[in-house]
């Protein structure tokens, strides 16, 4: 997936530690991208799939557990031959922040190299804007503290997920526009850190394929629920969204305006990983609506693509998330539904997957 452009490869240099890598051999970045894709893979495997030489897999992997990316697993017997040796990244071989804005709040999160979230915490996005961003730094700053110093050296990068037309979002504090580009320039001043950004639904969708139930597929349609519905769609691992800024109005920005006007509590919404009240059929109707828009969209999109697996990622309860994929399923049996496999933050988490892909992993 490319979320940067592509770097020139050369071999790293290999005495200058993890935070001098800004880019590897396409090799090297060819058996992080399977291990990542498919923990405990042996070398042998790892040669069958990829169709290197036994020499050159060892070579690469030995090199890369040297500096701490893979790990062995203990050795597996009971074959013909010598025991195999699954390998692993190592969850402590790197690490990034990611931030990411949604409609009420701006979350931020460390994740380790396997996309386990280390760090979390949220602000208003009432606090953001042009004229104060001190909270937002203090908070990445929070994040990066996080870890132990002795890890510091091996935070690959921050990741912003900025969504479409965030410049004149009113939301801000004090009704004051953001500037993204000045917002990255002074996150890498003050980190110190390389800050790659990119749209926050795109980030959503690459975070669930490298970290999420998506990481076995190559090809379906993500649906990010917010406060409106979103689509991208994945063909061979490659995100498409072209220069559309579509999205659907039956979201939960929806159901807040449905539940407020019934004089129905909305607050539970916005809460990161709360479970929602039961909010009777206003809910339902809701749901309905939501499942509605996902099979017009599928089946329009069936017109140009065979839509086989649709993904639908939300920091919505997963009862949520999950009930309406079996509402799509009853609907249209030959497409099948998941909910997304990332609970705390979605978006953020698919921001501090940017450094990783563009860094480590075969775009």
């Amino acid at each position: 997936m490319r979320f940067a452009p592509p770097n020139p490869l050369r071999i790293a240099d290999r005495a200058s530690g993890l935070n001098a890598l800004s880019v590897r051999s396409y090799n090297e970045r060819l058996v992080l991208s399977l291990l990542l894709q498919n923990e405990g893979t042996s070398r042998m495997e790892i040669g069958e799939k990829t169709g290197l030489s036994a020499q050159t897999v060892s070579v690469i992997v030995r090199s890369l557990e040297q500096e701490g990316l893979v790990a062995k697993g203990e050795a597996q017997r009971g074959r013909v031959g010598p025991p195999t040796i699954p390998l692993s990244l190592n969850p402590e071989g790197a690490y990034a922040v990611g931030i990411s804005f949604s409609y009420r709040k701006v979350d931020v999160v460390l994740i380790d190299f396997v996309g386990k979230v280390r760090f979390h915490r949220h602000l208003p996005l009432e606090m953001i804007g042009n004229d104060d961003q001190a909270h937002l730094l203090d908070l990445v700053g929070r994040a990066v503290a996080d870890l132990p110093a002795s890890l510091h050296g091996r935070i690959a990068g921050i990741g912003l997920a900025i969504p479409e037309g965030i410049e004149s979002w009113a939301g801000l504090r004090n009704g004051t526009l953001l500037d993204p580009a000045a917002l990255q320039a002074r996150i890498e001043k003050q980190a110190g850190l390389p800050v790659f950004v990119q749209n926050d639904i795109t980030a959503a969708a690459g975070g669930e394929s490298m970290f999420g139930v998506a990481k076995p597929l190559s090809d379906y349609l993500f649906f990010y629920l917010g406060a409106r519905l979103h689509s991208r769609l994945i063909l061979n691992h490659q995100i498409y969204h072209g220069n559309s800024k579509v999205s659907f109005d039956v979201g939960i920005l929806s159901l807040e305006e449905m539940l407020a006007a019934r004089r129905q509590p909305t607050d539970a919404l916005w809460e990161r990983n709360s479970q929602w009240p039961d909010y009777g059929e206003t809910f339902e109707s809701w749901r309905r609506n939501c499942r509605e828009k996902l099979v017009q969209s599928i089946e329009a999109l069936s017109q140009f693509v065979d839509v086989g697996t649709v993904v639908l990622s939300s920091y919505a309860p997963v009862a949520v998330c999950q009930g309406i994929c079996d509402d799509l399923g009853r609907a249209l049996p030959d497409i099948h539904a998941l909910a997304g496999g990332i609970e705390i933050s979605p978006k953020a988490v698919g921001a501090a997957s940017l450094p990783f892909s563009s860094r480590f992993m075969v775009k």
